[in-house]
């Protein structure tokens, strides 16, 4: 991707309200992952890694992920 700003003559396309509402929905809870993430790396960095006993699988993680997912799909007849 170029980081070059968009040339002045170029007119920027506005968002329906619908539309800019969503894509502030999605940036909020962007925003609020990413902070989520940001306080667990603080927390390793002041306190160390937690304890094995302490810690889920990763293949654990994997499978509740794909339940989950797999609940939110409709069923194929």
């Amino acid at each position: 991707m170029s980081e070059q700003p968009a040339p002045a003559d170029h007119a920027r396309q506005q968002l329906e309200p619908a539309a800019a509402d969503a894509v502030r929905a999605y940036a909020a809870q962007t925003r609020e992952k990413a902070d989520q993430f940001a306080a667990v790396l603080e927390d390793i960095a002041a306190n160390g890694l937690p304890a094995v006993e302490d810690c889920t699988p990763w293949e654990e993680l994997r499978e509740a992920h794909l339940a989950r997912l797999a609940s939110q799909r409709p069923a194929v007849a």
